[in-house]
């Protein structure tokens, strides 16, 4: 099948050259301490840009929900990868739950919901 040598979003760039893309990511994005580099890069490859977007300061990522999880993270995955609560951020695609607060869950739900509620009536 066509899968079988199709990289996975985000994977398009060779099995070795996950030091290079964290130094091309920060190449673009100078801000970005070497720990938050990685783990983009880890949990989201090339795509990793497309979260930033225009991204030129810290600021620019919004608000830090804890442990590094940034307000333009959560908005990435809610309008790319489907995630509607702080369950599907937390533990489903980012594992950032291991380090979370119940306060910081709790604030990161109050947000998630409502995204959904803007999402909603923008549908209508």
């Amino acid at each position: 099948p066509w899968t079988h040598d199709a990289p996975l979003p985000g994977g398009d760039f060779p099995a070795t050259g996950f030091d290079a893309q964290v130094a091309r990511l920060k190449k673009t994005y100078p801000f970005l301490d070497q720990r938050l580099a990685r783990r983009f890069t880890r949990l989201y490859g090339t795509r990793a840009e497309k979260l930033l977007g225009l991204a030129k300061s810290n600021a620019d990522l919004g608000r830090n929900f804890g442990a590094d999880l940034f307000e333009v993270e959560v908005r990435y995955l809610a309008e790319n990868e489907w995630a509607v609560t702080s369950e599907d951020v937390l533990w489903r695609r980012t594992k950032r739950g291991l380090h979370f607060s119940r306060e910081q869950t709790a604030a990161l739900e109050e947000f998630m919901r409502g995204l959904s509620s803007r999402h909603v009536a923008a549908a209508e």
